[in-house]
């Protein structure tokens, strides 16, 4: 069966282009532009703009995420530290009414350290009563460490360097030095990425001395430095700063987002209640300082990826719900200084291209038909990407409400 959607503004993940009309086969794209099949089921998109499906770079979910994840067009969710079977990622592939994601499996971080502080905040009991978390102690556990998450599925590996200050819980232990570089070196002597969660300037030195390829969060203790932006810029590692994540830890609530219809129609009260509070775990923070930080890493060369940190509905994780928080993330990006089109690519094209998902974040002929249709103009107005049209994962067509 052929799908054609005419009259529609397409954003190719990287530009928008001439042509006004794509045609979809199966769960790919069939062609930009052309001639309409006479068998085709027609769409008149009647001027809408259609995009790739988004990518969220930074998540912590599970089936309901990913439902929710996909009623906003979120079509693939980066997962940054989970606990999933490989029985349960096959079956996730096999569904069409959730997002697809990818996953590092557990992160590498020492006895005590973060985020098993969490744990006994969680709503899920299972992870409560039976879960402990895998710590590493010495760089030769870390290569062990490492190795089991591959074996077991891992598309990266995840780093986690935190001291729990600006997090709400200062004196968390840290990782050595050598277990930081013991792990990115076997991570990529194994092929995998290594990408390092930061919340601190010195967290960021760290992470890029040991030559990892991304920085999981904006550090947000202090505005970065033009020594550490030129480390970042040389290194080639992709930054995701997490805005969303930020405002909330320094008291920003999202409640405005919570009332919007675009966004309360398509989420459970209780993650409406979740993203209505903050975090407020770091009040001396300052969103300013951040979006310096972001422009200056951004003027520096250094590519940004769009991602919210999501995770469950409780207090201490508030100010985020999946899905919703990625559009509120390229509102973030587009206030901190970012054109509209290159918040857009931050959630498409580009972080495609770093995780080597070949397959999406564009438009063009053979790619998945991961496709968000929305009404308005959101090259010009970011907050257009909530009105929302049209959902299509793997060639699908969702019925969303």
């Amino acid at each position: 069966m052929i799908t054609a959607i005419k009259n529609v503004h397409i954003f190719d993940g990287e530009n928008i282009i001439d042509d006004k009309l794509i045609l979809i086969e199966g769960e790919r794209i069939l062609s930009i532009g052309g001639f309409i099949p006479t068998e085709a089921i027609v769409i008149d998109a009647k001027n809408a703009t259609l995009m790739p499906g988004l990518i969220d770079s930074h998540v912590h979910t599970d089936i309901e995420g990913l439902h929710d994840a996909l009623l906003f067009g979120v079509t693939t969710e980066l997962e940054m530290n989970g606990r999933w079977s490989s029985k349960q990622r096959k079956k996730v592939d096999k569904r069409y009414d959730v997002a697809d994601f990818r996953s590092p499996g557990m992160g590498v971080t020492p006895p005590g350290g973060h985020p098993s502080q969490y744990m006994k905040s969680s709503n899920n009991l299972l992870i409560k009563m039976f879960f402990h978390y895998p710590f590493v102690s010495t760089p030769d556990e870390a290569i062990k460490f490492v190795n089991k998450q591959v074996t077991n599925g891992a598309d990266y590996i995840k780093i986690f360097i935190e001291d729990g200050t600006t997090v709400g819980f200062p004196g968390l232990p840290v990782l050595s030095n050598e277990i930081i570089f013991a792990t990115v070196k076997e991570a990529h002597r194994l092929g995998k990425m290594a990408i390092a969660h930061v919340t601190t300037l010195e967290g960021g030195r760290k992470a890029i001395s040991a030559g990892v390829d991304g920085l999981a969060h904006l550090f947000f203790d202090r505005q970065t430095t033009t020594e550490l932006t030129a480390a970042i810029a040389s290194s080639g590692a992709f930054v995701t700063p997490t805005l969303v994540t930020l405002s909330t830890a320094f008291g920003n609530n999202a409640a405005a987002l919570a009332a919007d219809k675009r966004v309360s129609s398509k989420l459970s009260k209780k993650w409406i209640n979740s993203l209505s509070r903050s975090m407020n775990v770091y009040p001396q923070g300052n969103l300013k300082d951040a979006y310096a930080s972001v422009m200056a890493l951004h003027n520096a060369g250094v590519e940004i990826l769009a991602g919210s940190d999501v995770s469950e509905p409780i207090p201490i994780l508030s100010g985020l719900a999946h899905g919703a928080s990625l559009h509120h993330e390229l509102q973030l990006l587009v206030a901190a200084g970012m054109k509209p089109i290159e918040a857009l690519r931050a959630a498409t094209s580009i972080p495609a291209r770093r995780f080597g998902l070949t397959d999406r974040g564009r438009i063009v002929p053979g790619a998945r038909a991961d496709l968000l249709l929305v009404d308005g103009d959101p090259i010009t107005k970011i907050s257009d990407t909530l009105s929302i049209l049209g959902v299509w994962h793997r060639g699908t067509k969702l019925n969303i409400r």
